[in-house]
């Protein structure tokens, strides 16, 4: 997989892609970065990328002309990719989008600055993604997000296949507790289910304690989860232990 990135200030890049599963990713060989400068592509000495916007107003807005050729350049060396745009009025990054970029063989990450990109830029990408209302200094962190909910997708990327499946979010859950040794610190005790052996029985707390998680931390996420009969069972365990 190749991800592209389009960005002002490249150097905010060095340091995430040289750790983790995403330098493992590329030592692999499983995915690679193209990182662009747009500033290489403006048209004056000053390689100036933002101007005043029409109408006035404070702050300034991200040229078209330097993005358009900095896309164009990307177009133009191998797959062209799917262009995204990483804005606050983009769709909200969830697991399942991870998952469905996860599948292209070339992404290209569009980092906006200042008050935003030229709306013509619109015309030229095919997706705008937001990580959440809140506001930052540009799409070089949301572009990073971004990329670390992808590559944990990439098959081969993590050393466990299990991780992507159990984790949290899976089926819409949030993940179960995880406990590791010591199996008792200060008052605090592991559940003794899972020091018992019992698979089976191991299997279902787990499942139950995601639900009961998922309802108390965030039942907005039960609007869409499809409850098994045994999950039906578990929901209803776990609203008579609610008080009130």
């Amino acid at each position: 997989m190749i991800i592209t990135v389009l960005t002002l200030f490249p150097k905010i890049f060095e340091s995430p892609f040289q750790e983790s599963i995403i330098k493992k990713a590329v030592e692999k060989g499983l995915v690679s970065f193209n990182i662009v400068n747009i500033r290489d592509f403006a048209n004056d000495v000053h390689r100036t990328c933002d101007d005043t916007p029409y109408g006035g107003g404070p702050g300034m807005v991200m040229k078209i002309e330097p993005i358009y050729k900095a896309m164009e350049y990307v177009n133009a060396n191998g797959i062209r990719p799917k262009h995204i745009l990483l804005t606050p009025q983009g769709r909200l990054l969830n697991e399942e989008t991870a998952l469905r970029l996860a599948r292209n063989p070339h992404l290209s990450l569009m980092c906006g600055r200042y008050e935003g990109v030229d709306e013509r830029v619109l015309s030229f990408v095919d997706e705008e993604i937001s990580i959440g209302d809140y506001v930052l200094s540009g799409g070089e962190i949301p572009a990073l997000v971004l990329i670390d909910a992808i590559v944990r997708h990439i098959p081969g990327v993590l050393g466990n296949e299990a991780s992507t499946s159990d984790e949290s979010l899976k089926d819409g859950l949030l993940e179960y507790p995880q406990y590791t040794r010591p199996p008792q610190f200060l008052d605090m005790e592991v559940p003794p289910v899972l020091l018992s052996g019992n698979h089976e029985e191991i299997r279902k707390w787990r499942r139950k304690e995601s639900i009961k998680k998922t309802i108390l931390k965030r039942s907005d996420l039960m609007e869409k989860f499809v409850p098994t009969e045994e999950d039906h069972k578990f929901i209803r365990e776990i609203m008579e232990d609610i008080p009130g």
